[in-house]
């Protein structure tokens, strides 16, 4: 296990998976940004606009509820201002949003389809893809927007034949492949963030370092609500472990399996609803 603090990253496959995605993108008429709700700016790609291009975006904050609402309404206020693009709070677990985005996506398509009927073609669906980090939700987002129709219409003319198309309803095509955005990090404290969302590899870090760094931030932004939650007033490792009895054979506090059941709780929102970036 590795007992370091850095988290270790292996940055060869970005130019390739870059690459892929570019080649996904110009197939379609605009984008689904998905970015984890409890990191706002840490899970979103630094070079999203040089990715895009001019290509219209919509932003979904995607696992909304396990955050802070009062928080995420300011966070979605800065994004909008930021980027000029609107944004959307979204979750897996609810399905009243799917009517929202699906409307935003058609009108964000809509000067893509002006422009070719300009040229004298046809009116055609809006064709959008699903774009994010790993473990943001791009799939739980395309198989929410999926579920009402499930009418794969596969090839299209010019269109590579594994690309598998959904036609959402009769004005939105939806291209059934999430877009994975490479990461690369030298800035180490938004990878650990990364790593709080399970968004990094776990062969990447050790549980425990991550862990500690995790209760830093709880105990500087949410001190009360982490503390009542382990039943604890001292936020550490060690005294969680006592205070839930994860003692091993050596009557020692058992640090990994506490820094694992840490991690899993703020994952499951277990310990409370929190966005771990600053809004300044």
């Amino acid at each position: 296990m590795k007992k370091d603090n850095h988290i270790h990253w292996y940055p060869g496959h970005i130019a390739k998976a870059e690459k892929e995605l570019k080649s996904q993108l110009s197939l379609v008429d605009a984008v689904i940004e998905v970015i984890d709700a409890r990191l706002p700016f840490s899970s979103s790609y630094d070079n999203i606009t040089r990715l895009l291009g001019e290509k219209p975006r919509l932003i979904l904050l995607n696992k909304a509820d396990l955050t802070d609402q009062t928080e995420l309404k300011q966070f979605i206020k800065i994004i909008e201002q930021k980027t000029g693009f609107p944004v959307l709070q979204s979750d897996a677990k609810n399905s009243k949003d799917i009517n929202l985005i699906v409307k935003k996506a058609i009108e964000l398509s809509e000067p893509k389809i002006q422009a070719i009927m300009k040229k004298g073609l046809l009116r055609r669906p809006a064709r959008v893809m699903v774009v994010g980090m790993p473990n943001v939700g791009k799939s739980s987002i395309i198989n929410k927007l999926t579920k009402s129709s499930k009418t794969k219409i596969g090839a299209k003319a010019g269109v590579t034949r594994q690309q598998q198309w959904v036609r959402i309803n009769p004005q939105l095509e939806l291209l059934d492949t999430p877009g994975i955005i490479p990461m690369k990090q030298e800035d180490q404290m938004r990878a650990k963030k990364l790593a709080f969302v399970n968004a990094v590899s776990e062969n990447a870090y050790s549980n425990e370092n991550v862990a500690r760094e995790l209760l830093a931030i709880l105990n500087e932004k949410y001190p009360q609500i982490a503390k009542e939650y382990y039943k604890t007033e001292i936020l550490t490792l060690e005294e969680i472990s006592k205070s839930r009895n994860w003692i091993t054979s050596g009557n020692e506090p058992d640090i990994e399996r506490t820094a694992t059941f840490v991690l899993r709780d703020f994952r499951e929102g277990k310990i409370g609803k929190f966005i771990l970036d600053e809004a300044e």
